[in-house]
């Protein structure tokens, strides 16, 4: 991928440019991330059985594309973006990604796109028999955050069979403390801690049951889980709930080292015409409204705290009395005009299709292809280096330290030794700062060459080896 690409000549960014928008000229990079993704599922089912799903907000500072606004919570602003929808597996690594140029959020995303993805492409699925016979089973687990919060949702999974693990966005008031006994729990990493847990039965929002489990931290705070899994043990399920951070790692150390947010190409082109988008007019109207909702709740609130039965001077009486008739007339201002404007907001369809926006509003997007391309690759280059930092931890203490060894490992020099006669091609690695780290990378360089990996494009097999303190210094690379 390296040669097709042109890195191994390390081009200008022009000429790799221009490469990628050769090989993106088709639905191609899509079909390829779809075998990559069924490979990965089906070469482990155990990481297959539940899903996290997130969101990314990719800010876009570039003039070609006419980008809809999304708020980016790590900055705080609203700016023009696309939204990603990453599925990973429960360990973080990554199956595939759904790209959205107008987001409607995840609700709409999880229904339209990641669900039936999910259905066709996860293995290991009961069999219809199966399902019959046991009323409680389910397909799959899905994890989501609170934006996906909804109880219709939950029912719908629940009817097509998937179980969903989510935050609760309204908890109430705290269980009594009583409810909570310690319990045993494995995390995703294979570590054995204790929590303190308590569950019920609740009917959410009139629609499903659903179980409602807490865990109570040694501050006294609870947080509250939500889940359709009947079957499922409440100590199984909340590691799985609370695991979530490994998918939050997975993009903070995608954009650290991976530069996930690096804007691909410049290309802009046009949103399909029946893509279902904001009304500019109807959004316009509900900021008006919105912003006199504001207004209204400031003055009512003034009115409140104007108490005239405390007042004794005759001369503040008057005062406050002409004071607070001004705040009554004000008051009923905002709110005829509040009415009013939500009147016409009725009159105005919410959504209408990308073909019915004026032509100075019409939505681009950045080319789509090229995007998935480099993800994909991206996917590829992670799991690689995944697999190679769960080697590393065979042989380290700090399993920690496992993926910055790794980093390290890539930015050293390394010797590149061709014998055409044993056809080989020697990797020779130098030693690091540190030499207690020399027997996990030999373990490492260890499992590479029981690969027997060709380089590409020849015959010879890649050798991996630490320098030996009387091994020669050839050209190094």
């Amino acid at each position: 991928m390296g040669k097709l690409l042109g890195l191994d000549r390390v081009p200008e960014v022009r000429t790799v440019r221009n490469k990628i928008h050769h090989l993106t000229q088709t639905d191609a990079p899509t079909q390829w991330g779809a075998v990559l993704c069924a490979d990965w599922m089906n070469a482990a089912p155990k990481n297959a059985a539940a899903f996290y799903v997130d969101g990314h907000v990719r800010v876009y500072h570039g003039d070609d594309a006419n980008l809809p606004r999304h708020y980016v919570s790590r900055q705080k602003l609203c700016l023009r973006a696309t939204a990603d929808y990453w599925v990973n597996a429960l360990g973080g690594l990554p199956f595939f990604v759904v790209h959205q140029d107008v987001d409607h959020g995840l609700i709409q995303v999880l229904q339209r796109d990641i669900v039936p993805r999910l259905l066709e492409e996860a293995p290991n699925q009961p069999t219809p028999e199966q399902l019959e016979e046991n009323p409680l089973l389910h397909r799959f687990t899905v994890v989501f955050d609170r934006e996906g919060y909804s109880p219709k949702l939950l029912k719908e999974l629940k009817e097509q069979r998937i179980a969903c693990l989510t935050y609760n966005k309204h908890p109430g008031d705290d269980w009594d403390v009583a409810e909570f006994v310690s319990r045993q729990v494995t995390l995703v990493s294979g570590q054995h801690v204790e929590m303190q847990l308590a569950e019920r039965g609740v009917f959410l929002g009139r629609q499903v049951w659903v179980r409602e489990i807490r865990k109570l931290t040694e501050s006294g705070h609870q947080t509250s889980i939500l889940s359709t899994d009947y079957v499922g043990d409440a100590a199984t399920l909340a590691p799985g709930m609370f695991a979530r951070w490994c998918q939050e790692n997975y993009f903070k150390y995608m954009r650290q080292e991976y530069n996930l947010d690096r804007l691909v190409t410049y290309g802009a082109e046009e949103i399909p015409d029946d893509t279902r988008v904001i009304n500019p007019e109807y959004r316009d109207l509900d900021g008006k409204v919105r912003k006199l909702t504001s207004q209204l709740i400031r003055k009512r609130a003034q009115l409140q705290a104007t108490n005239l039965s405390e007042v004794t001077d005759h001369t503040k009486l008057e005062k406050l009395q002409e004071k607070q008739g001004e705040l009554l007339e004000e008051v009923a201002s905002l709110a005829e005009q509040q009415e009013d404007l939500k009147q016409k907001r009725k009159a105005v369809p919410k959504h209408i299709t990308a073909g019915e926006l004026p032509p100075d509003q019409r939505i681009t997007r950045l080319a789509t292809q090229s995007k998935h391309f480099i993800d994909t690759i991206k996917m590829v280059a992670y799991r690689a280096e995944t697999a190679m930092v769960n080697v590393l931890r065979e042989k380290m203490a700090r399993q920690d330290d496992a993926r910055a060894l790794i980093r390290a490992i890539y930015d050293n020099e390394a010797d590149i030794i061709p014998c055409e006669e044993d056809k080989t091609l020697t990797v020779r690695l130098h030693h690091l700062a540190n030499r207690s780290l020399d027997e996990p990378v030999r373990h490492l360089c260890n499992e590479l060459n029981s690969t027997e990996t060709l380089f590409p494009g020849t015959e010879l097999r890649l050798v991996y080896e630490l320098v030996s303190s009387s091994a020669p210094s050839p050209q190094s690379g």
